[in-house]
């Protein structure tokens, strides 16, 4: 695996995120639109993969950890302004990345 020097490393903003809105997109198999709250920094929409292990209904509400400093991308025709991190388990599910304690929205991750 290649490995980064800490001023790359340092690129990287993570921070902590309220989901807001969680809604399948139509016609995809697992895409999920997430609108987050990251307090100050404003809201962000996010397009991610895991309708497979989470309904919307279970992540309205929940903290994770986001990369928020990651380029916009066109996933499907949908813009993504931010990653939510997740954690591959031995099953081959995945489960997000959230604080062990409630943290305020846009909390920088360290």
């Amino acid at each position: 695996m290649e490995t980064i020097n800490f001023e790359d490393f340092n690129k990287i903003d993570l921070r902590v995120g309220e989901i807001l809105t969680a809604e399948k997109i139509p016609q995809t198999e697992n895409l999920l639109r997430l609108v987050v709250d990251f307090g100050k920094l404003g809201k962000k929409k996010v397009i991610t993969g895991i309708f497979r292990w989470y309904k919307p209904e279970e992540l309205v509400g929940k903290q994770a950890i986001f990369v928020f400093n990651l380029a916009p991308k066109e996933i499907r025709g949908e813009l993504s302004e931010a990653m939510i991190l997740t954690a591959e388990q031995a099953d081959g599910s995945y489960v997000i990345i959230v604080p062990q304690k409630k943290s305020p929205p846009g909390a920088k991750v360290f």
